[in-house]
């Protein structure tokens, strides 16, 4: 028997699952008791067959001409359009760790499309401008 507390909504239901013989397509027969809903159940089903998770982290931002750091904020926050299967987890977030952005960018933009055919995309939580240049004006003497 595992417990698990359903995350669904903010009652919160403290959830036990059973698992008995395998059924007619092979997997185990979940039965899931203290849930207050139907969807309880099927959050538990979900989390012990193939539990998934939406990931945010950051990567690094490219500000100057030469692809360096330059000046301003040095990562941007980014963040999974649909949830990863925990498996995936430590992959994705190499991929994204490796990922550099130049700027600008705007929240919701797509920096990753559709992560290794799973239907995942990696989107930037948060704008960001490129940085000002300073206007140099040449002085007569």
């Amino acid at each position: 028997m595992k417990n698990l507390t359903c995350i669904i909504c903010p009652i919160g239901c403290a959830l036990a699952v059973e698992e008995s013989l395998p059924g007619p397509e092979g997997l185990p027969v979940l039965t899931v008791t203290g849930n207050r809903c139907p969807r309880g159940a099927v959050y538990a089903q979900e989390e012990i067959r193939s539990p998934r998770r939406v990931l945010t982290a950051t990567c690094a931002v490219l500000t100057g001409d030469a692809g360096d750091a330059g000046e301003g904020p040095r990562r941007i926050p980014v963040k999974t359009t649909a949830p990863c299967p925990r498996e995936q987890i430590p992959a994705l977030l190499a991929d994204i760790y490796r990922l550099r952005v130049k700027l600008p960018v705007r929240a919701g933009d797509l920096l990753i499309a559709d992560w290794q055919n799973l239907g995942i995309n990696v989107a930037a939580s948060r704008s960001l401008a490129a940085p000002e240049r300073p206007q140099f004006v040449a002085l007569r003497a």
